[in-house]
């Protein structure tokens, strides 16, 4: 699954539970706490593997369930015993949702469920490694891209951006938490350096 896919899916699946339990959009540090969470697995597998080559694959230790699970139980604890567990609580969906969001393209498309891109270390993805971050992500991206310029826009495709458009709907109607905090930050320390 792509990056802007895993954000979509912890974003959408987060804001949904924020407005059914507090009745409210997230705030701007759950809504980045799920952002991040939902890359997390991808920013330590694929250097590890594209680029230093400690893995055989970009499916390792980040996506591994014996370790998405207590690092999300941990900072969950840690959240709510500094006053944030909404922070914690969307660290955890967005770093527990991206497991099963990278099993399911291949589920759908190929009928058959990837198991060892979460088992590890009992299991290890096999895949390309030690060419470079650079290399690797291009290798990978430069086709959809290129699906995108010539408008070859498969079915999946389609979806994929229809996704998208409704996850950036949703992102306003919550009031666009991030860069709102960053716009009232910046406000705010503009407001401070006028007054006398």
């Amino acid at each position: 699954m792509w990056p802007w896919e895993h954000v979509i899916v912890g974003y959408v699946a987060y804001s949904l539970f924020s407005h059914l339990v507090y009745r409210e959009g997230p705030s701007g540090g759950a809504a980045l706490a799920v952002v991040f969470a939902s890359l997390l697995p991808d920013l330590i597998d694929k250097p590890l593997a594209w680029q230093f080559g400690v893995f055989p694959g970009g499916y390792s230790i980040g996506h591994s369930v014996f370790v998405a699970v207590p690092v999300s139980i941990l900072v969950g604890v840690l959240a709510h015993r500094y006053g944030r567990p909404r922070v914690g609580l969307a660290f955890g969906v967005g770093y527990l949702l991206h497991l099963p969001s990278d099993l399911l393209p291949t589920y759908v498309r190929e009928g058959w469920v990837p198991y060892e891109r979460i088992l590890w270390p009992l299991e290890q993805a096999e895949g390309e490694h030690g060419h470079g971050l650079l290399e690797g992500f291009l290798g990978t991206a430069l086709p959809y891209a290129y699906q995108i310029v010539t408008l070859d826009l498969s079915p999946y495709l389609l979806f994929q951006l229809g996704l998208m458009g409704c996850a950036f709907l949703l992102w306003v109607y919550d009031g666009m938490p991030i860069l709102r905090e960053a716009v009232v930050g910046t406000h705010r320390r503009v407001a401070g350096s006028e007054s006398p």
